[in-house]
């Protein structure tokens, strides 16, 4: 770490749970963020501020006037951009030194298995069922942790899975596969603005800590957000023996 970085990173420097080993963690780390909207804007922001060395960012769409009014990452000169170009962008702003590493295409298959291999953490910033599992199923492959978050009208959720513990859950135990769950989004429902930047933030925080190996993390726990009355809720969940994606073999 030389003398910038030295000063950059001061105020997690001072920090005994980070200190200089925990910000080195953080600088030599790469994380993988799929989906550079809502959630991905604060949740790669914080990333890049706080030193992450490489990110790699995730999106097949492209800016649209309706995205700036939670997508923090994005604004109005960059509307027809494609979302990673207008991310890397910002995120170079931000922070010049992190070395942002642009997917424009959906990741889907063998491209998916080989990003999430290369990762230290995985992000789930999407916003459909499918992608999450097939997140997942890449995420339990190879044995990575996975941050994951939600936000629908005045409603979000995280929650980490562990994938580096032998008994961890993953989001299948939580989310099975293939139940009668209603698929809403945005472009329909609508999302009070602020909330994907508190889901998307706690992302962030969430994944640092994991590099960096402090605090006690959302693993085994669905955090659940109720933005109208600003209440919290935890709710603790555990692997199902019989999932069809994690569970050992008999």
């Amino acid at each position: 770490m030389n003398d910038d970085q030295l000063l950059r990173y001061s105020r997690h420097i001072l920090l005994p749970e980070i200190d200089v080993a925990g910000q080195q963690a953080l600088l030599d780390a790469r994380a993988l963020i799929i989906g550079g909207g809502g959630l991905g804007s604060p949740a790669a922001m914080y990333l890049a501020a706080a030193g992450v060395g490489t990110i790699a960012i995730a999106d097949d769409d492209t800016v649209d006037l309706t995205n700036l009014q939670r997508q923090i990452m994005h604004s109005a000169d960059m509307v027809g951009m494609p979302k990673v170009a207008s991310a890397r962008a910002t995120l170079h702003r931000l922070n010049p030194q992190a070395r942002i590493e642009p997917i424009q295409r959906r990741l889907m298959g063998e491209d998916l298995e080989a990003e999430v291999a290369r990762a230290d953490v995985v992000l789930d910033c999407s916003d459909n069922f499918a992608t999450r599992h097939a997140i997942n199923r890449a995420c339990v492959r190879h044995r990575k942790p996975l941050v994951s978050g939600a936000a629908i009208r005045f409603d979000g959720q995280a929650a980490v899975f562990d994938l580096r513990r032998p008994d961890g859950a993953c989001y299948h135990c939580l989310f099975p596969e293939g139940e009668d769950i209603e698929e809403v989004r945005c472009a329909v429902m609508g999302v009070f603005a602020p909330i994907v930047g508190i889901i998307g933030t706690t992302q962030a925080a969430e994944a640092l800590k994991l590099i960096i190996g402090c605090g006690t993390s959302l693993d085994g726990r669905l955090l659940l957000l109720d933005g109208l009355a600003m209440e919290w809720r935890s709710v603790t969940f555990g692997r199902d023996p019989g999932c069809a994606v994690c569970a050992a073999p008999a």
